[in-house]
């Protein structure tokens, strides 16, 4: 349903918690006004009971690896079926490029759609999505060369996420612009075919409110300088919304950089480009003091994801040191192991205490409750990586929000910001009942009015692929 005046009971607004307040929406999508209800006389207005917050961005998502989570915890599997001496990120990498042989344009829209689906319910209310998944299997172009990626942008107008397109450019196997591994065949592309990708993501978004368009430089081994600089010459004009890159997730890549290079991966990027708050560097695990002082001075944006970077064994991003430099950051969900902006910022914040043993690492005087801190500032930071005016509910932003059973038992008698940690650090349960995207209403009552045709259509996908 589309949304003129919403009264809540409470408001998480820029400068504290406000009762009873009413939150005006304009025709396209925008918050006009937030206003304490007795103020408020225009007729129409729609009371929904709960706490509404922000809406949490999901800054990095491989959508069609929804389809296979799970399917790496088996051990030893490498690409050619042989046992390995130990699994690793390396290893799960070939179980994923065996497993997206298989999906066509029809399979990545369903598993889109589901996926998409899950985050709405969970909280998310964007997506960033990473995709390179451009070809057929055996490597050829499609007719439309952005065909995946619409599939995607589809999938996300149609359950009603907000979506920022992300589409890779990928051009070598490895450091020193070795050769591409047949695995990697679906992802290749020039300068042109890449440039002409975005352009016709960028025309397919154009209507949307709810879309954006930026780039995503896979990694440094899977790019050179010339071939970044040139894509992004001939990108000037665009206005891309944002500049994604994997980098230093894990050590066997440092490694390979420092041999490469006689440089850091994290090091490297900043002695050659200059980042500013478009740039998402996603993962970023593994980064010395100068490099982390070096990204948080720059205003990028690091693109975390606890549950996938546990699954795949990556490391402890170094959160602390990171903050007290002013860096900022954001969430996601990458390979979809957990779709849950609770399962990331609660294992942010564990990561961290079981590295250094302590507890609340993320909060401090100024801001002492860290359930709230944790969201604030993945908020901030996701709505930056996704180029979207999200993240506050106030006049002139995106009206995407959340709401919270204010009834749910994990949440009985709480106030304040004692609300936000017990969502986050109390249980599986969801207690959210409502999410907003653009004024439009796209979950009721903790449902998607769409989810049974789409969990059919994903469960139908899941048995093709399968077979």
């Amino acid at each position: 349903m589309s949304a003129g005046l919403l009264q809540f009971q409470s408001i998480l607004l820029p400068d504290g918690w406000a009762e009873n307040m009413v939150i005006e929406i304009d025709s396209e999508g925008n918050i006009h006004a937030v206003s304490p209800a007795g103020d408020v006389r225009k007729p129409g207005v729609q009371r929904i009971p709960g706490w509404a917050l922000p809406g949490v961005p999901n800054c990095h998502s491989h959508a069609h690896q929804r389809a296979m989570a799970g399917l790496g915890e088996k051990a030893g599997l490498g690409r050619d079926g042989r046992q390995t001496p130990a699994d690793s990120f390396w290893t799960w990498r070939e179980v994923m490029y065996r497993y997206l042989e298989r999906i066509q344009p029809e399979h990545l829209y369903a598993i889109s759609r589901q996926v998409y689906t899950e985050m709405l319910k969970a909280g998310y209310t964007c997506v960033g999505e990473f995709q390179y998944l451009h070809h057929d299997p055996s490597g050829r172009p499609y007719s439309n060369r952005a065909e995946m990626t619409l599939q995607c942008m589809q999938a996300a107008k149609d359950v009603g996420i907000g979506f920022t397109a992300l589409p890779v450019l990928y051009r070598y196997g490895g450091f020193g612009n070795r050769p591409p591994l047949d695995g990697q065949k679906r992802f290749i592309n020039d300068v042109m075919a890449f440039c002409e990708i975005v352009h016709g993501l960028v025309k397919a978004s154009a209507d949307s409110g709810n879309g954006t368009v930026g780039i995503a430089p896979h990694s440094l081994r899977a790019i050179d300088e010339p071939l970044l600089r040139e894509v992004l010459r001939n990108l000037s004009g665009t206005g891309l919304a944002a500049i994604h890159l994997h980098i230093a997730e894990q050590a066997r890549e440092v490694a390979d950089c420092l041999a490469w290079s006689r440089e850091r991966p994290v090091q490297w990027l900043l002695n050659r480009f200059d980042l500013d708050s478009r740039w998402c560097l996603v993962h970023a695990t593994h980064m010395d003091e100068e490099e982390t002082l070096g990204m948080a001075k720059s205003g990028a944006i690091a693109g975390l994801c606890p549950t996938t970077e546990a699954n795949l064994g990556d490391g402890f991003f170094n959160l602390g040191r990171y903050r007290q430099h002013g860096g900022q950051w954001a969430i996601g969900s990458d390979s979809h192991i957990s779709v849950s902006p609770v399962e990331e910022l609660r294992w942010l914040e564990y990561g961290q205490r079981l590295r250094y043993r302590q507890r609340n690492m993320v909060s401090g005087p100024s801001s002492p409750h860290t359930g709230k801190t944790l969201l604030t500032s993945a908020v901030h930071g996701g709505s930056r990586a996704c180029g979207r005016k999200t993240g506050r509910i106030e006049r002139g932003y995106r009206a995407d929000f959340i709401v919270l059973d204010a009834e749910h038992s994990r949440l009985v008698g709480r106030t304040g910001d004692e609300r936000i940690d017990s969502w986050i650090f109390s249980g599986n349960e969801n207690p959210l009942t409502d999410v907003f995207v653009g004024g439009r209403q796209v979950i009721s009552g903790g449902h998607h009015n769409q989810e049974e045709s789409i969990r059919d259509a994903f469960s139908h996908t899941l048995r093709e692929l399968s077979a």
